[in-house]
């Protein structure tokens, strides 16, 4: 069965591809011609996620999902929530990102976090959602070279390494996109 998953993130597929069945053939956006820049204008983490998959499911006709995920931390009432990927400006910069973030917290004693990643799956006409979340803390300076994004300074709870830290297959275990999709792959393995 083909699906799209609808991202340009080299990363992510990696990361997702790892996890789906054999039978199950991911595409991207790039392999199906998608190289305009879907817009992301809801104010939610959901929102979001519905947008994408809208989009290609109608521009395209492919059965589709789509992920938005968002890091929400405590003492920043949620931010950077649904502006993560763009939290110090449109370049999407993750090192950049990190520092703002870092910098914001610097005179915090609250570091509590979590992660949470919105699955939104278009398949025969019908759409659901998958929700993962995994909590957290923000620590003082980034650790590790895996994974991408905010990795190198979460370190999620009860674990004395950051995301960046592990390798794929134990960061998919209990990362907040690792049950999303386990949720996702659930349900199209039904």
């Amino acid at each position: 069965m083909d699906l799209v998953f609808a991202t340009h993130n080299k990363n992510k597929m990696k990361e997702i591809k790892a996890l789906l069945p054999h039978y199950i053939n991911l595409l991207s956006l790039d392999d199906i011609g998608c190289n305009e820049e879907i817009p992301e204008t809801s104010a939610t983490i959901e929102g979001n996620a519905v947008i994408k998959a809208e989009y290609v499911k109608h521009r395209y006709g492919y059965d589709v999902f789509a992920d938005d995920t968002g890091l929400e931390v405590e003492a920043l009432d949620g931010a950077p929530g649904v502006l993560s990927a763009r939290y110090a400006g449109e370049t999407k910069s993750d090192q950049a990102n990190m520092e703002k973030l870092l910098q914001e917290l610097k005179d915090k004693d609250n570091r509590n976090a979590r992660f949470k990643t919105v699955i939104a799956l278009n398949l025969n006409d019908r759409q659901n959602l998958f929700v993962g979340t995994c909590t957290g803390t923000i620590i003082d300076q980034a650790r590790g070279d895996q994974g991408f994004g905010y990795d190198p300074i979460f370190q999620p709870e009860g674990y004395d390494k950051t995301f960046a830290e592990m390798s794929l297959s134990e960061k998919s275990e209990l990362s907040h996109r690792g049950k999303a999709f386990r949720a996702l792959i659930s349900y199209l393995s039904k």
